[in-house]
C-alpha cells in the first residue's frame, strides 16, 4: 500500500494549486518515457515476527517495529521519517539502490525499491535489503515471513502502527466490504512499477496487465493458510481484495472500452471516494467525499480551499484496482513470497512490456478476451489457481504460453551481468511453477498436512526469508 514518506509538506502548499482537471491528466501523461529511460521498480512486504514464539512485533518497546526502523537508521545511515515524534520509514533517496522502507497497517514491512534499469540490480537492492533488515532483527529477536496472508494471527492479535492516514481507513473500509481490514492488517503483496511511452502505450500495457493479473495471482500463490489452519484457498490474500471495497478495487472494466486514456482515468479517479488531505503534518479525515468536490473547492473538510499536484499523487496511492495508473503503471497481482518469487514477478511484467514482440505477442492474447471472461478468471483464481478452466483450457496452460513469451522478451533485451547472465534466469522458479502446477501454496500445504503435522509454528522455523 503506497504511502507518504517525504515527511511533512509545510502548509500542503509545497506545490501549485490544481486550476483545472486537465492539469491532472497532464500529471499522469507526465509519466510517459522514451524507452531507453524505462525503469523497473519492485516494492515487497514480509511479516515480521518475534522468534521467540512467532507472535506478531508491536510498534512501541525496546524489541518493536519502531526499535527496529531505528536500528536501521543507526547501522545503515538511511534517512529517518517521522510522523507525531515516531519513525514510520526510512529513506536512501541518494543511494543507487534502495528505495525507501515503509510500515504497513499491521507492522508488515514493505521495501520500496528504487527505480532500476536491469533485474540484475533488483537482486542486488533485494538482497542488500534483507541482509540489512535481517542482520538488525536478529538483534532484536524479529523474524520476517514472505507470504501473502498472516498465516497464524488474527485481527485483534494485530497491532496497528501509528500511521494517521491508517486510523482513518480502518474507520472507513469496513463500511465498504467485509475483509478491508484484513487486506490492511493481514495481507503482503510483491508489485512491480513498469513506465510507458505515450498515452497509447500506457493503455495497452493496462489492458495487458489487467487482463493478466489473475495468471499472476496463480503463479505466485502464497496464502493457504488463515489463524494456523488451511484456508482452502491458493491466494487468501486475492480473496481479501474481491469484498474490500468496489469503489477502487478491481479489474477497471472501462479501461477496455473505446476512449480509454489519461483523461478516462482521471475521471475514474475523481469519483473515487477520498480518505485524507494532508496538511501542517497531519492527516484530515476527508472520507466518503470525492476528489471532484475538491476540485471545485467544495471539499467539506477543508471548505472553500482547492488541492494542490501532492493532494493528487496522495489520492492515486489511495486507489487499488488490480493494475494502478501514477506516473508508471503498478502490476498488483502477486503474494508475497521467497526471493526467487520476489525476482520473478519483475521479470515476468519485463519480458512481456518491455519487449515489443512479446508485447504485440500477448495484447492479441488478451484482445479478444470479453468482461465477463476477464472477471470470471479474476473471481475464480484465488480458490482453484493454475487449475482453474478458461477457454477450453487451464490457467496453468496460459501461464506456460505467457513465460514463453516472457522469456523470448527477456532474451531479447539481452541485459547481462557481469558473470554474462540474462535475466531469463529469473524466471527460474516460475517456468517450474507453470510446468509441475505446484504453486508456492502447494508447497506450504504439502509441508503443513506433512512433516509440520499440522503445526503452523514450524512454518516460522522453516520459511522465514
Amino acid at each position: 500500500m503506497s504511502t507518504r514518506v517525504d515527511g511533512p509538506k509545510g502548509h500542503g502548499q509545497a506545490s501549485p494549486t490544481i486550476e483545472s482537471r486537465d492539469e491532472l491528466a497532464g500529471y499522469l501523461e507526465a509519466g510517459c518515457k522514451p524507452q531507453s529511460e524505462w525503469r523497473i521498480g519492485t516494492e515487497h512486504e514480509k511479516f515480521g515476527f518475534n522468534v521467540s514464539d512467532n507472535t506478531p512485533v508491536p510498534y512501541e518497546g525496546d524489541r518493536g517495529i519502531g526499535a527496529l526502523l531505528e536500528a536501521h537508521h543507526n547501522c545503515f545511515g538511511w534517512d529517518a521519517i517521522r510522523e507525531n515524534g515516531k519513525i514510520i520509514a526510512l529513506s536512501c533517496s541518494d543511494c543507487p539502490i534502495g528505495g525507501s522502507i515503509s510500515l504497513e497497517p499491521g507492522g508488515q514491512l514493505e521495501l520500496s525499491g528504487a527505480p532500476l534499469e536491469t533485474i540484475h540490480e533488483t537482486e542486488a537492492e533485494l538482497r542488500q535489503h534483507l541482509s540489512q533488515i535481517g542482520s538488525v532483527g536478529r538483534q532484536l529477536g524479529i523474524g520476517f515471513l514472505g507470504l501473502g496472508f498472516s498465516p497464524k494471527r488474527t485481527l485483534d492479535e494485530t497491532p496497528l502502527m501509528p500511521k494517521d492516514r491508517y486510523r482513518i481507513m480502518m474507520q472507513y473500509m469496513p463500511t465498504r466490504g467485509a475483509h478491508g481490514l484484513d487486506m490492511m492488517f493481514r495481507t503482503a503483496t510483491v508489485q512491480v512499477n513498469m513506465d510507458y511511452s505515450d498515452e497509447a502505450d500506457m493503455v495497452r500495457k493496462l489492458r495487458v496487465g489487467l487482463a493478466l493479473q489473475p495468471v499472476a495471482t496463480a503463479l505466485f500463490a502464497s496464502s493457504p493458510f488463515k489463524e494456523g489452519k488451511l484456508n482452502g484457498f491458493q491466494s487468501y490474500r486475492a480473496q481479501m481484495w474481491q469484498d474490500t471495497d468496489p469503489d477502487r478495487t478491481g479489474g477497471l472494466p472501462f479501461a477496455f472500452e473505446d476512449g480509454m486514456g489519461f483523461e478516462r482515468y482521471v475521471d475514474y479517479a475523481l469519483d473515487v471516494p477520498m480518505y485524507f488531505v494532508y496538511r501542517d503534518g497531519r492527516y484530515i479525515e476527508a472520507a466518503g467525499s470525492s476528489f471532484r468536490d475538491f476540485l471545485a473547492g467544495k471539499l467539506q473538510a477543508l471548505p472553500g480551499e482547492r488541492p494542490t499536484m501532492e493532494d493528487w499523487a496522495d489520492h492515486l496511492t489511495t486507489l487499488f484496482p488490480e493494475v494502478r495508473l501514477k506516473k508508471f503503471l503498478e502490476m498488483r497481482g502477486a503474494d508475497a513470497g521467497p526471493l526467487g518469487l520476489l525476482l520473478g514477478l519483475p521479470a515476468l511484467w519485463a519480458g512481456l512490456l518491455y519487449d515489443k514482440t512479446a508485447l504485440d505477442n500477448v495484447a492479441s492474447l488478451v484482445e479478444g478476451w470479453t468482461q465477463a471472461e476477464r472477471e470470471e478468471l479474476r473471481l475464480a483464481v484465488p480458490k482453484t489457481g493454475l487449475a482453474t478452466p478458461f477457454r477450453g483450457r487451464t490457467v496453468q496452460d496460459l501461464a506456460r504460453e505467457i513465460l514463453a513469451l516472457a522469456e523470448g522478451g527477456l532474451l531479447r533485451r539481452a541485459r547481462v551481468n557481469e558473470q554474462g547472465h540474462d535475466e531469463t534466469r529469473m524466471l527460474t522458479p516460475l517456468l517450474e511453477i507453470a510446468e509441475t502446477g505446484r504453486t508456492e501454496a502447494d508447497r506450504l500445504i504439502a509441508a503443513y498436512q506433512g512433516p509440520w503435522d499440522g503445526n503452523i509454528d514450524r512454518l516460522f522455523e522453516t520459511e522465514a526469508l
